[in-house]
C-alpha cells in the first residue's frame, strides 16, 4: 500500500533566472522526505510533494531559505484557497514592484548626468573645465548611489555563489557591473594620488551605472508583466465571499466565511452572493452561475436544488444548508487546480532547465575567454574589459526561464476562465499533440437518459385510435405504475404533450416482456415483440417499421388494445425510445476531424445501438459491448500503437480509461471519481469545450515555441557579438550599456508575447 503524501505550495521571492530554479529544486529534491519538487520561475512558486511522516512544512521552508531565497508564505493543499496567504502574498508582490520602481527612478536620476560625460568622450560635446578637472570624483559620486540602489543583485548573486556554489543571473550582473565599477574606482584612486596617465576615457562609471539602471527597469517591467500572467487566479480569489448571513438561535447573524460550518442554514437575499456550496431548503430564485458555466442565462433554483459558492442570486430569496465549506467548495477546488497547473512544468520546459543549469557557468567562461583572447592578441586592457563585461551582461537566462512557464500560466488561466480546468502543464502540452480522441457514448455523446423519439400510430387501427396523443395516453396509463426506465421516458413525453393520464384499475408486470393494464373496461398491452406474439398477434404489417427503428439503435415498445377485457387485442402503434445524441455532438466530431484527430466511440452498449449513433455522428471506428474494466485495455492498445490518446467520459466506469489515457477529459456533470481522475475537466459539461481545449493547447504550445526560439536566438546571436565577433570585419564592438538594455528587454518581450495569448478566441 502506497504511503500517504502531502503537497505544499511555497511562494518565493528573490529568484532572478532559471538558474535560481535549478538551485532551489536541487536543494529540495535532495532533502530527506521530499518526493518531488517543481519550481516555477514565472509564478515564483514551488510545488513540493513530501512524506509527512519524514518531514514537515517548516523544514521544507528552511531548505528554501538556506539556499538564499525568501519564503513569502507556505500553504498545504487544504489551505491553498484561504484569503490570508493570498492577501499576504499580494502585499509582498506589490511591495516588491514598488521597491523596484523606486530603485529604478533613483538610479535614473544619478545616471543621467553621467550620460553627458559619455557623450563628451564619444561625440566631443563641450564640458566645463571644473567638470573636466574633477571628472573622476564627480563620476564616482554619481555612480556609487546607483551601485547601492542595485546592491540587491550583488547580494543575491554573490550569496548564491557562496551558499549553493551555483551561479545565476545576478552573479553575471555582479561580475559585469562590479568589474566596470571597481576597475573605475581603482583608476580613480590612482588619479587622486596624482597619476596623470589615466583620464576620463578610461573610466567605466557610466557603464556600471547605466547597466544597473537598465537592469532595474527590466526587472520592474518584468515584475509588473509577470503579475498579469496570474490574473486568472486573482479573479477567482476575488470571487470568494467574505461573509455569510446565517440563522443562529432563530436570528439572522452575519459571520465571517471562515466561521461557516457544515449544516448551517444560510439566507441569500436578492442580489446577494452565495457564500458556500449547499442545497436549497426553502424558497426559490434564479441564480447567475456564469462564473461556473460561462453561460449568462440564470438557472432556476427550487427546494433540493444544489447551489455553488460565489454565484450570484438574482431575484428571489431562499435558504440553503451549507454542505461544502473552505477548501471543499467548488471554487476552492478550481483555484487549487489552477494553482497546481500553473506551478507544474511542461515536458518541454525540461530542455530549458537543463540548458539553464549550465548556462551561467558557460557564459562566465566565455567572457573570460573573450577577455584573454583580445588582451593577448594585442588590444589594451580597456578593450578586453569591454568585451568581458558585454558578454556577461547580454547573456540572459531570464528569457529562457520565462519562455515556458509564462505561457503555461496564461494558457491554464484562460482555460479556467472558460470552464476548462487543465490540471497540469504536461496535460497542456500533450493535448496539443493528440491524434486519437475516444468518446464514451452514454452521457458523453448522448444525453444519458432515455427519451421518446417516435410515436407511430398504426394505419389499420380503429379510426379513434389513429392519433399520437391517444397512443401516448394508452402507453402512459399502462406505464404509470411501472418503475422501468422506459416508463419514465413515456410518462415524461405524455406530460410534456399535455396528455391526461388516468390511474389504471389493475396493473401486471410481465417479466422480460412488458406490462398489462386495465382501465375503463379496456385491456392495454405494452412491451416487446414476444409479448405481442404471445397475445396471438402478427407483426407482419409493422415489421418494416419495427426493423427500421431498431436499426437506428432505438428500443421499440409495441402498444396493443382490446375494448373488452377478454377480447382479442389489436396493435395500435409503436413507440421508440432512445438515448438521444447531444445537440453539439456532430459539430464537435466534425471539428476534431478538421484538427487532424481520429474520433473513436467506446461503449458498453450493444453494437447495433452504438453503430447507429456512430453513423449519425460520422464516427468510423466503434468499440462496443466493452466491460468497464476492459475500457482501459482498449485505451492501452491505442497508446501501444504510438497514438497520443485522449479519453472523454463522465461516469465511474470511465475512470480507469481516463487514468490510462495520455489525457483524461472528464465532463463536469460526471461523477467525482471521473473528475478526480481526468487531467482536464470541462466544468460546463459542454462537448464543444473538447475542441476549445485542443485549440487552446495548440495555441499555448505555439507561443511557447515562439518564446523559446527568441530566447535561444537572442543568446546565440547576442553573445558572439558581445564577444567581438564583428570587430575584425566591421570594427564594431558592442557597448556594455547597449548589451544591458538588450538583456533587460529580452525578458520583457518574452513575457509580453505570453500575455498576448489573452487575445485567444476559440
Amino acid at each position: 500500500m502506497a504511503k500517504p503524501t502531502a503537497k505544499i505550495i511555497i511562494s518565493i521571492s528573490g529568484m532572478s533566472c532559471a538558474s535560481c530554479v535549478s538551485s532551489i529544486e536541487k536543494a529540495l529534491r535532495s532533502f530527506k522526505g521530499v518526493i518531488s519538487a517543481n519550481v516555477n520561475f514565472a509564478s515564483e512558486r514551488a510545488m513540493v510533494e513530501y512524506d509527512p511522516a519524514v518531514t514537515d512544512i517548516a523544514a521544507i521552508k528552511m531548505v528554501v531559505e538556506a539556499t538564499g531565497y525568501s519564503v513569502i508564505h507556505s500553504a498545504s493543499q487544504q489551505l491553498l484557497s484561504s484569503h490570508g496567504p493570498h492577501d499576504h502574498e499580494k502585499m509582498v508582490r506589490e511591495k516588491e514592484i514598488r521597491d523596484l520602481r523606486n530603485r529604478f527612478f533613483g538610479a535614473l536620476i544619478f545616471s543621467l548626468p553621467l550620460l553627458y560625460y559619455m557623450f563628451h568622450v564619444l561625440f566631443k560635446w563641450p564640458l566645463p573645465e571644473f567638470m573636466m578637472r574633477n571628472a573622476a570624483t564627480i563620476e564616482f559620486l554619481l555612480a556609487t548611489p546607483v551601485i547601492i540602489l542595485g546592491s540587491i543583485f550583488f547580494k543575491r548573486g554573490i550569496f548564491s555563489l557562496i551558499k549553493t556554489r551555483t551561479a545565476n543571473m545576478d552573479t553575471l550582473v555582479s561580475l559585469g557591473v562590479g568589474a566596470a565599477y571597481f576597475y573605475s574606482l581603482w583608476l580613480t584612486m590612482a588619479i587622486w594620488r596624482g597619476n596623470n596617465f589615466y583620464g576620463m576615457a578610461d573610466l567605466y562609471y557610466e557603464v556600471a551605472a547605466f547597466l544597473l539602471t537598465f537592469i532595474l527597469l527590466g526587472k520592474y517591467l518584468e515584475a509588473m508583466a509577470r503579475g498579469r500572467t496570474s490574473a486568472a487566479i486573482k479573479k477567482l480569489i476575488g470571487l470568494q465571499s467574505k461573509t455569510a448571513l446565517v440563522i443562529k438561535d432563530g436570528r439572522e447573524v452575519e459571520i465571517s466565511i471562515e466561521d461557516v460550518r457544515v449544516g448551517d442554514i444560510i439566507i441569500v437575499k436578492p442580489g446577494g452572493q452565495i457564500p458556500v456550496d449547499g442545497t436549497v431548503v426553502e424558497g426559490a430564485s434564479s441564480v447567475d452561475e456564469s462564473m461556473v458555466s460561462g453561460e449568462s442565462i440564470p438557472v432556476e433554483k427550487q427546494i433540493d436544488a444544489k447551489v455553488i459558492g460565489a454565484t450570484i442570486n438574482k431575484t428571489g430569496a431562499f435558504k440553503f444548508r451549507a454542505e461544502k465549506i473552505g477548501s471543499e467548495t467548488f471554487l476552492a477546488q478550481v483555484i487549487r487546480l489552477v494553482e497546481e497547473a500553473q506551478g507544474s512544468k511542461a515536458p518541454v520546459e525540461e530542455l530549458a532547465d537543463k540548458i539553464a543549469a549550465v548556462f551561467v557557468p558557460t557564459v562566465v567562461l566565455l567572457s573570460l575567454g573573450s577577455f584573454v583572447l583580445w588582451f593577448f592578441v594585442g588590444h589594451n586592457f580597456t578593450f578586453a574589459l569591454t568585451s568581458f563585461i558585454s558578454v556577461l551582461i547580454i547573456a540572459c537566462p531570464c528569457a529562457l526561464g520565462l519562455a515556458t512557464p509564462t505561457a503555461v500560466m496564461v494558457g491554464t488561466g484562460l482555460g479556467a476562465q472558460r470552464g476548462i480546468l487543465i490540471k497540469n502543464a504536461a496535460a497542456l502540452q500533450l493535448a496539443s499533440r493528440l491524434n486519437v480522441i475516444v468518446f464514451d457514448k452514454t452521457g458523453t455523446l448522448t444525453v444519458g437518459e432515455p427519451m421518446v423519439t417516435d410515436v407511430i400510430p398504426i394505419e389499420s387501427a380503429p379510426m379513434l385510435q389513429r392519433s399520437s396523443s391517444n397512443l401516448l395516453r394508452l402507453a402512459a396509463i399502462a406505464e404509470k405504475r411501472s418503475e422501468h426506465p422506459l416508463a419514465e421516458a413515456i410518462l415524461k413525453k405524455a406530460k410534456n404533450e399535455g396528455v391526461v393520464i388516468s390511474e389504471p384499475e389493475q396493473f401486471n408486470s410481465l417479466s422480460g416482456k412488458g406490462v398489462e393494464a386495465f382501465t375503463n373496461g379496456e385491456r392495454i398491452l405494452l412491451g416487446n415483440r414476444q409479448l405481442i406474439m404471445d397475445a396471438g398477434l402478427s407483426l407482419k404489417e409493422i415489421e418494416d417499421q419495427l426493423t427500421k427503428l431498431e436499426n437506428q439503435g432505438k428500443t421499440v415498445v409495441l402498444v396493443a388494445r382490446s375494448q373488452q377485457l377478454l377480447g382479442s387485442p389489436t396493435i395500435v402503434g409503436l413507440i421508440a425510445v432512445a438515448d438521444t445524441i447531444k445537440p453539439d455532438a456532430a459539430e464537435v466530431v466534425s471539428q476534431l476531424k478538421k484538427l487532424g484527430c481520429e474520433v473513436v466511440m467506446l461503449t458498453g452498449d450493444n453494437r447495433r445501438t452504438a453503430e447507429a449513433i456512430a453513423r449519425e455522428l460520422e464516427i468510423k471506428r466503434v468499440v462496443a459491448e466493452v466491460l468497464p474494466a476492459d475500457k482501459a485495455t482498449e485505451i492501452k492498445e491505442f497508446r501501444a500503437a504510438g497514438k497520443i490518446t485522449a479519453m472523454v467520459g463522465d461516469g465511474i466506469n470511465d475512470a480507469p480509461a481516463l487514468a490510462e489515457a495520455d489525457i483524461g477529459i472528464a465532463l463536469g456533470s460526471g461523477t467525482d471519481v471521473a473528475i478526480e481522475t481526468g487531467t482536464i475537466v470541462l466544468v460546463k459539461d459542454d462537448l464543444k469545450d473538447v475542441v476549445v481545449a485542443v485549440k487552446l493547447s495548440r495555441y499555448a504550445m505555439r507561443k511557447i515555441r515562439q518564446n523559446l526560439f527568441w530566447a535561444f536566438i537572442y543568446n546565440v546571436t547576442g553573445i558572439p557579438i558581445a564577444a567581438g565577433l564583428l570587430y575584425p570585419l566591421t570594427g564594431f564592438l558592442l557597448n556594455p550599456i547597449i548589451a544591458g538594455a538588450a538583456m533587460a528587454f529580452s525578458s520583457v518581450s518574452v513575457v509580453t508575447n505570453s500575455l498576448l495569448m489573452k487575445r485567444f478566441r476559440p
